[in-house]
């Protein structure tokens, strides 16, 4: 899986967050201690989703990569993965 992937998926997962109520952009933007104006640049496309804004958001939402993934993803499993990602076992 390429992070393109989990960055849309975790920016619609925000934005439904936001959408429904469970939390406000202003809200995001302290709780990760980032600015509002770069939490709205993200949520609006105008600026991409970096890991280390990405971590921040979601340790302070209490989220994991694993809630971006998707039941197909699972059964996918490391052999459908680029050799140089799967680890020697």
């Amino acid at each position: 899986m390429r992070f393109a992937v989990l960055e849309t998926r975790a920016v619609a997962l925000l934005r439904t967050k936001i959408r429904n109520g469970e939390i406000t952009e202003r809200g995001l933007a302290r709780m990760a201690g980032i600015s509002q104006s770069h939490v709205h640049n993200v949520l609006s496309g105008a600026r991409g989703l970096s890991w280390e804004v990405a971590d921040q958001v979601f340790g302070s939402l209490g989220l994991s990569v694993l809630d971006l993934l998707e039941p197909d993803d699972w059964r996918a499993g490391p052999k459908d993965l680029p050799a140089r990602a799967v680890e020697p076992g």
